[in-house]
């Protein structure tokens, strides 16, 4: 006889609903959310392997972020899955989406057929974001489109980059042309066509300039790439916040703008309601910048990671009101911090952007919330694609506005100071540093400007200070060389993949 269940869900009886579609949906939203909260969390690595800060974290604590920045496998030896947890919560997220994709003709649409190409839109710009964080992170991984459980071996990077192209070019085209303005407050956070075009520029811009490519595997040309983002600036509704400062939390706090605000085309979104009962919805990784194991309002405590390299501070002049809004100066803003004994490679510069915050009464704000736990408690969105980031991207695509873009981006960030500066490459790039310093932007503008320069760049050897003491300090260009950048595939997974999978070169 054929049987059914009744009263347990299935992949088979569950997807029959748009009811059904949506907790799916949901479950893929869920689960890119969590795929930093174990191990390293993307935006932290990312800064870590740029030129815009160290390593750092506790003088006591291992040396797998020294490994890190310094691309020395030496560093830290026994720590050969510093993204295991990482690379198994980016597999299960991308499970999800592969599952709803592959279950939209099983289920039951009805009449609004727009629903469909909405929902299915919004999967495929998230597996495709899943995807772009991978492959740019290791480089050579398993491609899964359907749900499996197969032991495959990795991809070749184009076949990646292929289906990301892919997922971003349908829902570029099948999602609602909703401005900003009109987008309902329950949607914020969700996909939109301009995430969607916005993301096909980064992505567009990374694959030509790593790879040496003129277009993206053949799905959109350079062309494409810029009338898509032209899209988002003219139809998209978005716009330059006025004050930089109120973009972040802890450089404006009563003034910030809010996690909705007219500037942000995508963010992945947190609560302060996590716990260790299963409810992981808080940003577990924002905890690791902040300053080590003291608070000083309204800094809260943190872990001391990513301390930032003084030459990031040097390289803002004093007219930039982004250097006060993104990075903390122990020195300039009379901080009385006396943990130096327990910190690594300090600097005396804290990553400001997303720095944990306390109240006027001492407490962090994830206690003042309700939730007593400030390490799985922090709720700051991560701000993945901002307005900022579209103008300038397109400027760098050839816009016939390029110039007009770059100006309205430093226009706001030296407000009666600012003094015109002609658009180059050089400019471009050092402007996007400046703009996005700890946003996970800046390590990937190197790679994609070729392995060789963002070696040099990255490279140097200087002094910092480990638990007081001085301590040399180096990063060389030729790890650099070796990895291409690239991170280690965890031992574990090579192991349980019975030697299917391949380590890196320089790992």
């Amino acid at each position: 006889m054929d049987t059914e269940p009744m009263t347990t869900v299935t992949d088979e009886n569950f997807y029959r609903t748009p009811k059904d579609a949506f907790t799916a949906l949901v479950g893929c939203y869920d689960g890119l959310q969590i795929v930093w909260s174990d191990g390293i969390a993307l935006p932290v690595a990312a800064e870590v392997m740029s030129d815009n800060t160290f390593g750092g974290t506790g003088n006591s604590d291992g040396f797998g972020y020294q490994m890190l920045d310094e691309f020395d496998k030496s560093r830290s030896p026994s720590d050969q899955n510093l993204f295991g947890r990482n690379w198994v919560l980016y597999y299960k997220a991308l499970y999800r989406c592969n599952m709803l994709i592959s279950k939209m003709d099983q289920i039951e649409w009805g009449s609004d057929t727009q629903l469909r190409k909405t929902y299915e839109s919004e999967a495929r710009y998230l597996r495709a974001y899943l995807l772009f964080d991978m492959v740019r992170l290791w480089g050579n991984i398993p491609l899964l489109t359907k749900p499996s459980a197969e032991n495959i071996p990795q991809a070749n990077p184009d076949e990646v980059y292929k289906v990301i192209a892919e997922d971003l070019k349908f829902s570029a085209g099948n999602m609602p042309s909703t401005p900003y303005p009109s987008q309902l407050p329950a949607n914020h956070g969700r996909v939109t066509k301009y995430a969607a075009e916005a993301l096909l520029g980064r992505v567009f811009l990374f694959y030509t300039g790593y790879y040496t490519k003129s277009d993206l595997v053949g799905v959109v040309t350079k062309a494409q790439s810029l009338a898509y983002l032209e899209d988002v600036i003219t139809q998209g509704g978005y716009g330059l916040i006025d004050d930089f400062n109120n973009l972040w939390p802890a450089a404006s706090q009563a003034a910030y703008a809010g996690e909705d605000n007219k500037e942000i085309i995508f963010a992945i979104k947190y609560t302060y309601t996590s716990d260790y009962n299963g409810n992981v919805d808080g940003n577990y990784w924002m905890v690791m910048t902040g300053i080590r194991e003291q608070s000083f309002f309204p800094y809260g405590n943190g872990w001391g990671a990513e301390t930032v390299d003084p030459k990031l501070w040097n390289a803002y002049a004093n007219t930039d009101t982004r250097r006060v809004a993104s990075i903390i100066s122990i020195v300039d803003e009379k901080i009385p911090f006396t943990n130096q004994s327990k910190q690594r490679e300090y600097t005396g510069y804290y990553a400001k952007k997303y720095s944990p915050m306390i109240g006027t009464d001492g407490k962090p704000l994830p206690e003042a919330n309700g939730n007593p736990n400030f390490q799985i408690g922090q709720f700051q969105d991560y701000v993945s694609i901002r307005y900022a980031d579209v103008l300038l991207m397109a400027a760098e695509l050839g816009s016939p506005n390029a110039q007009t873009y770059f100006n309205q981006v430093r226009q706001r960030a030296y407000k009666d100071a600012f003094t015109p500066l002609s658009i180059s490459q050089d400019n471009l790039m050092n402007e996007r540093r400046l703009e996005f310093a700890f946003e996970g932007i800046r390590y990937y503008d190197l790679l994609r400007q070729g392995i060789d320069k963002a070696a040099q760049q990255i490279a140097q050897s200087t002094t910092v200070l480990n638990g007081g003491q001085s301590t040399q300090k180096t990063i060389s260009a030729a790890n650099i060389i070796a990895t291409k950048g690239l991170q280690q595939i965890p031992y574990t997974e090579i192991n349980l993949s019975n030697g299917t999978l391949k380590q890196n070169p320089g790992w």
